[in-house]
């Protein structure tokens, strides 16, 4: 009896005492994906989307500004996001009368096989991300609602050719894994009061080397003042802090 009664109030006196907090990062280092009380972090839903660095600033302003926009930049950085985010928020504001979502349907190292289903259920895998960005912004409900009744069309590259994109935001994601051929292609359906947002990581390319033609794209274009070309770079990673610290010795 003595011995549970000594184990019962050491119990109670851990129980009162303050839990010792062992920080993962230093105080220098800012925010920590653990912190779950760090509203500059915070992950819920917000009406308006906001900047994170003044580099992702310059991204959105000249979304807002120019008609042809190509955001480079390593993972994290918020690219694919804000594009969408400016997408929705133009639809919503009426400034653009539908969405057009087009991404390469190229896999990231491995082969996926026979996919079972009809031609959208088996493009799901490799448009997933455009899917689950609509989904934070939208809602489920009503995403499935806009995409039966075309309002968002998500497309691959494949498709794209041939069509003039008048009234449309539209968003070339992963644009690192087109070819330059299929880049220019691209560029090329823009049409009339239509906005066109091209993202993606040059290093990252899921191409045999020398086929992506993002990097020569955005140089050549960078030569038009009419089209801005913004690069994020590990600075401006919004992700968990070690992909910055990855990034710079993989």
């Amino acid at each position: 009896m003595a011995k549970r009664s000594v184990r019962h109030k050491t119990r109670e006196l851990h129980h009162h005492e303050p839990a010792t907090v062992h920080p993962l990062f230093p105080a220098e280092r800012g925010w920590s994906p653990h912190d779950r009380d760090a509203d500059a972090r915070d992950r819920k839903y917000v009406k308006n989307v906001r900047a994170m660095s003044p580099t992702q600033q310059r991204l959105m302003d000249a979304i807002d500004e120019r008609s042809v926009v190509v955001a480079l930049g390593p993972a994290g950085t918020g690219k694919t996001y804000l594009a969408i985010a400016k997408a929705v928020e133009a639809l919503e504001a009426g400034r653009a009368g539908r969405i057009v979502l087009s991404r390469p349907a190229v896999e990231a190292g491995e082969s996926l096989g026979f996919l079972p289903g009809d031609l959208q259920e088996k493009l799901a895998p490799y448009l997933r991300p455009l899917y689950d960005a609509l989904t934070e912004r939208l809602g489920t409900k009503r995403l499935k609602a806009l995409v039966a009744e075309g309002t968002i069309e998500i497309a691959p590259v494949a498709y794209m050719r041939g069509r003039t994109l008048n009234d449309c935001f539209i968003v070339i994601d992963e644009a690192q894994n087109c070819t330059y051929g299929q880049l220019k292609m691209l560029l090329t359906r823009l049409g009339w009061r239509s906005t066109m947002v091209l993202t993606g990581d040059p290093d990252q390319t899921d191409l045999l080397k020398g086929m992506s033609g993002l990097g020569d794209i955005a140089d050549r274009l960078e030569r038009v003042p009419e089209i801005s070309v913004v690069r994020l770079g590990d600075s401006d990673i919004v992700r968990h802090p070690l992909v910055a610290g990855m990034l710079t010795v993989l």
